[in-house]
């Protein structure tokens, strides 16, 4: 019998993550994608003063390592450059079923050019509840950079909510940097089960009024298993977004 362990979930929440979940989110969830499959997930962030592009391919060689690999150009009035390139592996040690309960390990490091480099790691968690129909995500992790030698404390606590067969609603708040914690709320959709999907959210930190909110619209495509025909498609839509995105 699957028990959730609800007290495991608490503690991390509580444990004061440079993280990117399944969009819309940056909690991330202990889910990969599926054994020999490729994902992509691109989005623009909209910030007060500037634009952010983002790319983040990733895919599952051996059936329990996710790889991603993207990063991000952002826009403001300078003009625009290559602002973070991000790698990451992450593994499951417990899938999630319905009604159980999953858990993992991320570890990852972020370029800035010109700017140094963190790097990160944290465990994700994830709860399901109502056969499926919620789902409670939480990270706890540490951050280090490598331009201060500072190290932090990360953290993240999200849900996702079904509020029909194809729509979610998606809640979350994080601490990825000093100062007041941020949060974020808005709805995904599957225009294609399983395959497409898009996103829109907003977000903000606690307190900061309209100084730190950002909007932000995206859109997942993932492949089937097997490294099939519609990987090798998905491949070549990697390989132009994200040399658009270094190159451009």
């Amino acid at each position: 019998m699957n028990r959730h362990p609800l007290l495991l979930a608490v503690m991390m929440a509580l444990t004061p993550m440079n993280s990117h979940g399944a969009r819309p989110m940056l909690t991330d969830d202990a889910r990969t994608v599926d054994a020999k499959a490729c994902q992509v997930e691109s989005w623009v962030r909209s910030n007060q003063g500037s634009k952010e592009y983002w790319a983040l391919p990733a895919c599952n060689f051996t059936g329990n390592l996710e790889v991603t690999f993207g990063g991000a150009r952002t826009a403001d009035a300078e003009g625009a450059s290559l602002t973070d390139v991000v790698l990451q592996g992450k593994t499951l040690f417990r899938t999630l079923e319905p009604g159980g309960w999953s858990v993992g390990l991320a570890i990852g490091a972020i370029r800035h050019p010109g700017n140094g480099h963190e790097l990160y790691s944290y465990v994700p968690a994830s709860f399901s509840y109502l056969n499926d129909k919620v789902f409670l995500h939480t990270n706890a992790g540490v951050l280090h950079n490598t331009v201060n030698s500072s190290t932090r404390a990360t953290w993240g606590v999200g849900t996702e909510t079904a509020l029909g067969e194809r729509t979610w609603l998606i809640a979350e708040t994080f601490q990825q940097k000093e100062g007041r914690p941020f949060f974020q709320a808005g709805v995904r959709h599957w225009i294609v089960p399983n395959r497409v999907q898009i996103d829109a959210t907003l977000g903000n930190r606690f307190g900061s009024h309209r100084n730190e909110r950002w909007f932000s619209i995206g859109v997942r495509l993932l492949s089937p298993g097997g490294f099939n025909r519609s990987t090798q498609r998905i491949g070549e839509i990697v390989r132009r977004a994200f040399g658009s995105l270094v190159f451009s």
